[in-house]
């Protein structure tokens, strides 16, 4: 199939063309000046007016959860219930246009769930699956987590979740705003316990990604040598400095506390107090941020309270409102996203990439709330959401 007389969105940049797409191997074919071949039964789809880019990547979503106010209101599930959550909430994600993940662990569901789509007997994005996440006893997500105590049991906390099919660890430096009693701003774990997470992720062949608010916390665990940084809430000039030194992607999720703000009326009194402490400041950490020049990459937090699967293109406008072109913004959830989870072949409009595409009716760039409701939705080349225009 070629879609034509589109406008291409690729590494943060536009122009004028076509693009080949092949069904049977799910595969970008082409891009550019793509004719019909005219001995070969293929449709053509002209599309002025639109503009095509990659699936939009979410390098931080929670399938366990559905925006809840309280993950209590998860922890009595059983793993049944779970799988059956995470599946509606994959399918919910796909037909916004989110066509890859790295999904941030509950139990052991995630890989199970990643087969499932892998295999496609569940509609959802491609995935890069956790299991449990690693905290401190009675640490931020010990509800859903693995929780520890030293540097030997952290090693050991590593290993399992490797055994069940992790293809990267993610740990909790400091608290977090949704688990009661638990403070963003502490570091909760210690340098050992870093140390020996970090080290031990990497001795198995898998990244290591760290929920850290606390610019303490951030530099702890980017002096263990951690890849990825989610929230990264108070950052000082020094977080900052070394984020950039180190080469660190910073994932902001600046949904996350935008979504409690807007229901503090609903959310508990804790949650709602703690976000109220840190919103401003997130918003400036982030702008900081992107003024050094922290590699970003686009993230969610989808299913934290009142986040709901299927609004995460709203991500990309608020990186857009507080610091990065839109270009830059779209480019930060696609291309950067996708290279900072170790997702292959996505986020590009590349020859041989996988054929995972949005379109969407005008110029993204000038507008980034097109993302918002894409015209169609293609994975692997096949529309799985939205529709197209019949072939001439």
């Amino acid at each position: 199939m070629i879609l034509r007389d589109v406008l291409l969105f690729d590494r943060g940049e536009t122009r004028e063309g076509s693009i080949r797409v092949d069904a049977d191997t799910g595969q970008i074919l082409a891009v550019g000046d793509v004719e019909a071949d005219a001995d070969a039964d293929e449709s053509v789809v002209s599309l002025p007016g639109r503009t095509v880019l990659p699936g939009l990547v979410d390098a931080h979503v929670h399938f366990s959860l559905s925006g809840e106010v309280s993950v209590e209101e998860v922890v009595g599930m059983s793993d049944a219930e779970l799988a059956l959550v995470e599946a509606r909430n994959a399918r919910r994600t796909l037909e916004s246009g989110v066509t890859g993940v790295r999904a941030m662990g509950a139990r052991d569901i995630d890989p199970v769930l990643k087969r499932a789509v892998d295999s496609g007997d569940v509609p959802g994005p491609r995935m890069v699956a956790n299991c449990r996440s690693i905290t401190i006893t009675g640490g931020h997500g010990h509800h859903l987590g693995r929780e520890i105590d030293g540097p030997d049991d952290a090693r050991k906390a590593v290993r399992e979740q490797k055994k069940q099919g992790a293809e990267f660890i993610k740990f909790m430096t400091t608290g977090g705003v949704t688990t009661p009693g638990s403070d963003p701003d502490a570091v909760a774990m210690t340098d050992e316990e870093l140390h020996a997470i970090v080290d031990e992720a990497h001795r198995r062949g898998v990244h290591a990604a760290t929920h850290a608010h606390g610019g303490e916390g951030v530099k702890a665990a980017v002096a263990a040598g951690v890849d990825t940084v989610e929230h990264g809430t108070f950052l000082d000039d020094e977080a900052i400095e070394m984020l950039v030194a180190e080469d660190v992607t910073l994932v902001p999720t600046l949904c996350a506390p935008y979504h409690i703000i807007r229901n503090t009326e609903m959310a508990t009194e804790e949650s709602a107090r703690k976000t109220r402490d840190v919103y401003e400041r997130h918003i400036d950490s982030f702008r900081r941020a992107v003024e050094a020049g922290v590699r970003i990459a686009g993230g969610t937090d989808a299913g934290t309270p009142f986040n709901a699967h299927g609004s995460n293109a709203t991500e990309v406008s608020f990186m857009a409102e507080y610091g990065m072109s839109e270009a830059e913004a779209i480019r930060a959830m696609t291309e950067t996203a996708a290279d900072a989870i170790g997702l292959e072949g996505a986020g590009t409009l590349e020859t041989g990439t996988h054929a995972d595409l949005v379109v969407v009716d005008g110029d993204p760039t000038d507008d980034v709330t097109l993302l918002n409701n894409p015209e169609a939705v293609l994975k692997g080349g096949e529309l799985v959401a939205g529709s197209l225009p019949d072939a001439e």
